[in-house]
């Protein structure tokens, strides 16, 4: 016959069993059933085929109950305080100070440059690992500066975006029975020098991107309607007046603007949208950006997508770049929810041509 275990009457049954059931605890509770069954009498067999525990572990914890009580039932590391911090909140407040300044050597931060400073600061070695650590303690991660050009202008961003609510309610007001949508446009340079980004490889292999730099180009014309995520596109040879007029004509054209249509076209000053050659059709509006504010332009956020299709290739011509380009522009047109997401910024006015809401 099976031997029993012996336990100490630290706890009647009913006492056990009131603390299993009413435990909130998962730990815990499963350490008093374990005790709570085998005052019952059941077997260590019986006992870890109900609890899923190992019989060596169920005698462990019953050599503890024995030995020092209830107490020692449940997740005990919530009650264990753990090692002293290595910087006290005074020493995390100097750190967070000197982060916002340039290191000793004049570079830039790292996981083992703050380890260093750590180091000077207590008198003795500290690991480059304990470095990273306190940078993400910090709520620290490393990030890529967005470029921000020196002649840009709050105050003039802030009050193009006032200008733009303003512009479009205007249109809406001047033309009551007509659809308004709020488009916006850009231009992007590709070519046959190669675009490299980052891919997920097996762990000790190097990727491999075959290349060959040269220096020819096209442009992808791209506009968007960031309320519903529609998208437009031309891939052209040059960006020129006379080509963009072309490009207008045909966007008009395609979405039927004129009486019963009327869009609010927004784009930056490039020297073919200011043109004064520009042809601009009837029912489209211009709203040009102020200088120097890409953080303005929603088509702006269009090109890593379009980047997918042909990064890390190399391509012998100009045409088969252009064909990669038209095949994901493509895949890209029926993508509206994936466009809206990331090009409806919460500023950009609605209107009563679309119910689809910004997020």
């Amino acid at each position: 016959m099976p031997r029993r275990i012996s336990l100490e009457p630290h706890l009647s049954i009913d006492e056990l069993e009131n603390r299993y059931r009413q435990s909130k605890n998962a730990i815990a509770r499963t350490h008093y059933q374990t005790i709570w069954l085998l005052a019952l009498g059941k077997t260590t067999a019986e006992v870890a085929s109900v609890t899923g525990y190992g019989i060596s572990w169920i005698y462990e914890l019953v050599r503890s109950y024995n030995r020092y009580g209830p107490e020692m039932l449940g997740d005990r590391r919530q009650s264990n305080p753990g090692a002293e911090p290595l910087l006290n909140d005074v020493q995390q407040a100097q750190l967070w100070q000197a982060l916002q300044s340039k290191p000793g050597d004049g570079g830039l931060w790292n996981g083992p440059k703050v380890a260093a400073w750590i180091s000077d600061l207590l008198g003795r070695k500290v690991s480059p690992q304990r470095g990273w650590e306190y940078l993400r303690g910090l709520k620290m991660r490393p990030l890529v500066p967005r470029p921000h050009h020196e002649e840009t202008s709050w105050e003039e961003q802030e009050s193009w975006k006032k200008k733009l609510a303003l512009e479009t309610q205007t249109i809406q007001t001047e033309n009551p029975d007509a659809d308004v949508e709020v488009w916006t446009m850009d231009e992007h340079r590709l070519g046959l020098k190669p675009v490299l980004r980052t891919v997920w490889a097996p762990s000790g292999e190097q990727p491999i991107a075959t290349v060959n730099w040269r220096y020819k180009w096209l442009w992808l014309y791209g506009f968007v309607h960031p309320q519903s995520g529609e998208t437009y596109w031309w891939i052209l040879p040059y960006v020129r007046t006379d080509i963009f007029n072309l490009v207008l004509a045909d966007f008009a054209k395609h979405f039927q603007v004129g009486k019963h249509k009327q869009i609010l076209l927004t784009m930056d000053q490039a020297g073919w949208h200011t043109s004064k050659d520009l042809e601009v059709p009837e029912g489209i509006h211009i709203l040009l950006m102020p200088s120097h504010s890409p953080e303005l332009q929603p088509a702006e956020r269009l090109w890593p997508l379009t980047n997918e299709a042909i990064a890390n290739e190399s391509f012998k011509s100009l045409d088969e770049l252009e064909e990669a380009l038209f095949q994901r522009c493509k895949v890209l047109s029926n993508h509206h929810a994936l466009i809206h997401g990331l090009t409806c910024y919460h500023w950009w006015p609605q209107t009563n041509s679309c119910f689809s809401m910004c997020i």
